[in-house]
């Protein structure tokens, strides 16, 4: 699927948008959340085929929670990351976004005040970690 990435140099946010090849020649990329047109193209991670048996087996290795500091942010964001790659599946710009801005140092409180719709049903999403 021709889905771009880009990350806005006004709000700093990962977008993705999808041109046909044929407009992405003349398409104007602009930003979802703030109406920029200052975006700079990322590059798209690549996906490989893994059965479930080989993800599954790669998630119940250990050493997936070297390193992790569940009191330190960035270090959360990493692993929630390196989890999404092993799952081998998009999880979603909102997933991206909350990745994102705890890999910037940002607290899963202040994130969860400023996105309330991860809170339904009352739970925290920090409740998990």
């Amino acid at each position: 699927m021709p889905y771009y990435d880009y990350r806005c140099q006004n709000c700093r946010r990962k977008v993705r948008l999808f041109f046909t090849y044929k407009e992405y020649d003349t398409a104007e990329p602009t930003c979802a959340h703030c109406g920029s047109q200052d975006l700079k193209r990322l590059i798209s991670r690549v996906a490989l085929a893994k059965s479930e048996e080989t993800r599954l087996d790669a998630m119940a290795d250990d050493s997936l929670l070297s390193g992790l500091d569940e009191e330190d942010p960035r270090s959360l964001g990493r692993f929630m990351r390196k989890m999404s790659r092993e799952m081998g599946e998009d999880l979603g710009e909102e997933f991206n976004e909350v990745v994102d801005r705890l890999e910037t140092g940002e607290s899963p409180e202040s994130i969860e005040e400023s996105m309330p719709e991860l809170a339904q049903g009352g739970e925290s999403f920090n409740d998990d970690f």
